[in-house]
């Protein structure tokens, strides 16, 4: 059993680090508080070649797997960026799992190498208001006509709609059937026309500088050549990269975490109170050092669980388990460092506030941690469906 990293692995936490700590914590300070999108930096990774980590190279990415996608997740997160600098380089890393695996040729070939170069920017619309974790619910609507398909309904939690020129769309193309609700769904690759598609922006607890929207679309036109996949096959196109995402999810809640600890610890050696400095304080030392340990256990489930996808082994456990263990604990330690810096840590200067307000949504998003415990229950242990 071998924990080591290779060579090459390491040399994509060493250089992805370095780029990202480029961008100094006043720069995602400034970004959060103005609620802009962070374009230089996207730009930076695209020009050094991470966006298409995971698009083959015939395609003009690097042909990486999810372990490699992992890494580069975590150490932007790690470097202080947290949500704000992982959600836009993530939405060129997931999206396009199902483009690459099902699209055409003529498809991959004409929008893979515009995603690794950043020319594309993507947002995702599955989510909506009535259906909410029941996808089989959704009430979006694509009915054909000829040669293209003509989409209406409602999106919520869409992200990048400010900003896209494309949307990955999952919409009904036929009625709900009880005995196999997850059919008749179809996945488009659209372009995100704004004559047909209006955009209203959420506000909210953070992630500011990332915008979260609801999207309402109104005779929507999509070529067939921008269907992906089979039609009627959408939902399971889009599982595939269900347990990747929840695997990068988890290791950006580390992450987020390990960056909070970073500023907690620097901290609690240099704050002297009653003559000595806090850290000497088990008050102030066990829950940091707890933290840590959590830390590097959900990282090692992370790592499990991308080692297993990548080499083609069942996942579904370990990826449920690393989601959750992870969002536990990026948060824990996000909270024990906001707490280590007492009445300082709600002051937006000392850059923890930021980060306990982002690790929060790891906890709802992108499956709530009461769904990923419900996979286990019923799936690991053998309980009955609880829904």
């Amino acid at each position: 059993m071998d924990f080591a990293l290779t060579e090459s692995q390491e040399l994509i936490r060493k250089e992805v680090g370095a780029l990202a700590r480029t961008f100094s914590l006043d720069y995602w300070l400034d970004k959060d508080d103005r609620a802009e999108y962070p374009s230089d930096f996207v730009k930076a990774f695209a020009d050094n070649g991470w966006l298409g980590i995971m698009v083959p190279e015939a395609y003009g990415g690097a042909g990486l797997g999810v372990t490699e996608a992992a890494l580069m997740l975590h150490e932007i997160c790690a470097s202080g960026a947290g949500t704000s600098g992982a959600s836009p380089v993530h939405f060129y890393v997931f999206p396009p799992t199902p483009l690459i695996k099902y699209g055409t040729e003529a498809m991959k070939r004409k929008y893979l190498p515009q995603i690794v170069s950043g020319e594309i920017v993507m947002a995702f619309g599955v989510t909506e208001p009535n259906a909410g974790t029941d996808t089989s619910r959704i009430q979006t609507r694509a009915e054909k006509k000829g040669d293209r398909w003509v989409v209406n309904g409602r999106k919520v939690w869409t992200t990048n709609a400010q900003h896209a020129t494309k949307i990955l769309l999952l919409a009904r193309t036929a009625d709900r059937d009880p005995a196999k609700p997850l059919k008749g769904m179809t996945l488009f690759f659209a372009d995100f026309d704004r004559t047909a598609i209006t955009v209203r922006e959420i506000h909210k607890l953070g992630r500011a500088a990332v915008d979260s929207n609801e999207i309402f679309i109104d005779n929507l036109e999509v070529p067939d050549e921008d269907v992906v996949g089979t039609p009627g096959e959408g939902f399971y196109h889009l599982i595939d990269s269900l347990n990747p995402e929840r695997i990068v999810v988890g290791i950006e809640a580390v992450g987020i975490g390990r960056a909070a600890l970073d500023r907690a610890v620097q901290y609690a050696k240099e704050r002297v109170v009653f003559d000595r400095p806090i850290g000497k304080n088990q008050a102030i030392a066990h829950p940091l050092a707890h933290a840590m340990a959590q830390l590097d256990a959900a990282e090692m489930m992370c790592l499990k669980a991308a080692w297993l996808f990548d080499n083609g082994k069942p996942c579904g456990r370990e990826a449920n388990a690393a989601k959750m263990l992870a969002a536990e604990a990026g948060f824990n330690a996000c909270d024990a460092a906001l707490q280590t810096f007492g009445g300082f840590g709600y002051a937006k200067e000392f850059y923890v506030e930021r980060l306990w307000r982002e690790i929060r949504l790891y906890k709802i998003a992108p499956v709530s941690q009461q769904m990923a415990l419900n996979y286990l229950a019923e799936h690991v242990l053998g309980l009955p469906r609880s829904y």
